[in-house]
């Protein structure tokens, strides 16, 4: 009987079993029918994302004049002591981007103002310290010492392995998108200026920089769409406006918007030497001025400021955009 009974309750297991089985089978089924099986969702969490990328953009450099002398005197004579207090900081950045206010070189001659720029050669050694990847060179000072000294400037920067943007040997150069590639993302450059005589605009087989006016935005909106095939984000550089003012001038916001309306991701303004507005703007960002970042303009605070503009980059898009405020020591020295 004992026998019996123990039979009867394995058949009873056994096709709970099967009960249980079945279901759990039929249960799947539907679930990798509507394509959201748990192992498929558990996939699709450990799907790996592109990694962050961070950028990040500065504003002008100068390292001549009350910088060098600083250099000379606190430094002993070593281009890097302006970047040694904010050195680690700018390691943090897989990409570094900035405005380069004065040419770096040792020929041509003084053919601008009282306010013109020529830093000496070893001027670059503070730069590829500083970890600068990209240098924007279309200003109001890439002329101050003639077009022997742009070119030699351009030619340092290229044996430093920094890439500059905005000008060039020639006008395709100039107005030509750099790309420089992380961590499998593609982010390029574009620079322009509204300052200087017509002169500085490189033409043809000249060399010089990417000079623009106002009825020139339809040029610089086929650029960024010729660029935009190219790279997945997009940023370009504006070197424009009025001299201290806090405020941009119509022409940066019109430039800006028509910039981000034709496909760039982040528009970057310099020349004020002041901190200007960041915005969002439909699909893009604006930082129209980012003021001063190595420069000695010791005559105001706000010319002793700058901003040092965080970009995080993930899956090809620009996530979060932060502006860190810098402030420049005594001895032209960016702190955060």
């Amino acid at each position: 009987m004992k026998k019996f009974f123990l039979l009867v309750l394995i058949v009873i297991l056994i096709g709970l079993l099967d009960f249980y089985i079945l279901r759990f089978v039929l249960f799947e089924r539907e679930v990798v029918r509507q394509n959201q099986t748990p192992f498929l969702n558990l996939l699709e969490e450990r799907k790996p994302e592109t990694s962050t990328i961070k950028l990040f953009a500065v504003g002008d450099i100068m390292l001549n004049r009350g910088v060098e002398f600083k250099i000379k005197k606190e430094g002993k004579g070593d281009f890097r002591f302006p970047f040694l207090k904010i050195a680690d900081y700018l390691e943090k950045a897989d990409i570094l981007f900035g405005n380069l206010e004065s040419i770096i070189s040792d020929k041509g001659r003084k053919v601008g103002s009282i306010y013109s720029f020529r830093a000496q050669p070893q001027a670059i050694d503070g730069l590829t310290f500083a970890g600068f990847d990209v240098l924007s060179v279309a200003n109001n000072h890439i002329f101050d010492y003639g077009r022997e000294a742009m070119e030699d400037s351009f030619k340092r920067l290229k044996t430093a392995g920094i890439d500059y943007v905005g000008g060039g040997f020639s006008e395709k150069e100039a107005f030509s998108v750099r790309i420089k590639e992380i961590k499998g993302t593609k982010i390029g450059f574009l620079a322009y200026t509204n300052l200087g005589p017509q002169l500085w605009m490189a033409k043809g087989a000249n060399s010089g920089i990417a000079l623009i006016k106002e009825k020139d935005i339809e040029k610089v909106k086929e650029d960024i769409k010729k660029a935009k095939k190219k790279a997945d984000i997009l940023i370009v550089s504006l070197h424009a406006g009025k001299e201290y003012s806090s405020k941009p001038t119509p022409f940066q916001v019109l430039f800006s918007q028509v910039c981000i309306e034709a496909g760039a991701d982040l528009v970057v303004g310099h020349h004020a030497h002041v901190i200007q507005p960041v915005e969002k703007y439909k699909s893009g960002w604006i930082a129209y001025g980012l003021g001063n970042f190595v420069f000695d303009q010791s005559f105001s605070d706000k010319t002793m400021k700058g901003l040092l503009l965080e970009v995080i980059i993930k899956n090809k898009k620009i996530k979060r955009v932060i502006p860190r405020e810098i402030k420049i020591s005594n001895n032209f020295q960016p702190t955060l």
